[in-house]
């Protein structure tokens, strides 16, 4: 009777683990793999939806045409407002400082992306730019998620821009992609 006992307890508990097991096994990647999977937006921002709202402009000295600048750009969307995460993007701030001879250098940015609901991200950014004319430049910005609020609090990702401007006029537009997840 003890010998069918035990072996009726140990039966009872193997099967008991593996189905604890199975559960965990099969639940868990479920549940991460939708919390973490990756989404993907694009959007453009047209000259009309994007103005500078501040810029300073500091000539080096050591060449010609060799300028530092501090700027900040305001977007918004008055229609087909971009969706993160099941929210529609409201407006969109650049801050930055450039390094530029003629046009062509680099920069490096922060944007505060806000949404409807009033929940941001943050992205840091390297822009590699280039003359494109008098006055007029082309770029291209890899930033990186850097964090947010709200339901955004655990959100990852990249952001990817391609743009063109004319700084001293006050014109820039941008094409953006946003790869992102949102883990607990």
């Amino acid at each position: 009777m003890r010998t069918c006992q035990s072996h009726h307890t140990r039966r009872q508990s193997v099967i008991l683990t593996t189905i604890g097991l199975l559960c965990v096994a099969v639940a868990q990647p479920g549940s991460d793999a939708i919390a973490q999977q990756t989404q993907q937006v694009s959007y453009k921002v047209t000259a009309e939806n994007s103005k500078y709202t501040q810029q300073q402009f500091l000539d080096v000295g050591d060449v010609a045409g060799h300028q530092v600048r501090s700027f900040e750009i305001y977007r918004t969307f008055p229609t087909n407002a971009p969706v993160i995460n099941g929210m529609k993007m409201k407006e969109t701030w650049t801050r930055g400082i450039s390094d530029y001879v003629d046009n062509n250098g680099t920069a490096t940015t922060y944007n505060v992306y806000v949404l409807e609901n009033g929940d941001k991200f943050f992205t840091r950014g390297t822009v590699l730019a280039r003359s494109a004319g008098p006055g007029k430049l082309s770029n291209v910005t890899v930033a990186y998620i850097t964090g947010g609020t709200g339901k955004l609090a655990g959100i990852q990702g990249i952001v990817r821009t391609t743009g063109s401007a004319e700084p001293k006029a006050g014109v820039n537009e941008t094409q953006v992609e946003i790869e992102y997840s949102i883990g607990k």
